[in-house]
């Protein structure tokens, strides 16, 4: 079975993002000179999979950052909600966790980078989480969509490895050790 991985940016108070699914706050940050590993993470995948929100909110960057498939999980979007541009490229799909790493499976993907909040939550619940890469930005939005929410138990974590940087971020690496 496939493993999942998730590399993710969130404010020191817990967010990913605002409600409207808004990375401001993200991108006020100057990082220029600090390389905290996105497109080594990104090489190490073979798929990424996200939610609605977080592909709409991709969508708004002025560059497509993947390079490997993209697969939706989206109870309301359809094929035709994939720009021309991203067509071949990203997928939309509906099944849940164990039926999507299955598929993943199938298809020979061993490593699955899984982004955005709800379905993080849903492959965390699912135990098809392996480790996690996670960035603090040092700032505080006192509201927002979380990372981690209601899971049925405790999700037991080992860390692996963490770097501060001149920029004020921190990231985190962290084994899942239970689900």
């Amino acid at each position: 079975m496939p493993t999942g991985h998730i590399m993710m940016a969130m404010t020191l108070d817990g967010f990913v993002a605002r409600k409207d699914h808004a990375l401001d706050w993200l991108m006020k940050i100057d990082t220029k000179g600090e390389d905290h590993g996105f497109n080594e993470f990104l090489d190490s995948v073979q798929v990424v999979v996200m939610g609605s929100g977080t592909f709409r909110t991709v969508l708004s960057f002025d560059e497509w950052h993947y390079r490997v498939p993209v697969v939706v999980l989206s109870k309301s979007l359809t094929e035709n909600d994939i720009p021309a541009r991203l067509k071949g490229m990203v997928e939309i799909s509906r099944l849940p966790p164990d039926e999507l790493m299955a598929e993943c499976a199938r298809r020979g993907y061993a490593r699955v980078y899984v982004d955005g909040g709800a379905v993080i939550r849903s492959f965390l619940r699912a135990g098809h989480i392996a480790d996690m890469k996670v960035t603090i930005v040092p700032v505080l939005i006192g509201d927002g969509i979380r990372m981690f929410g209601d899971l049925p138990e405790d999700v037991e974590l080992e860390l692996i490895d963490v770097r501060s940087f001149k920029s004020g971020l921190v990231d985190m690496r962290y084994k899942v050790s239970s689900v």
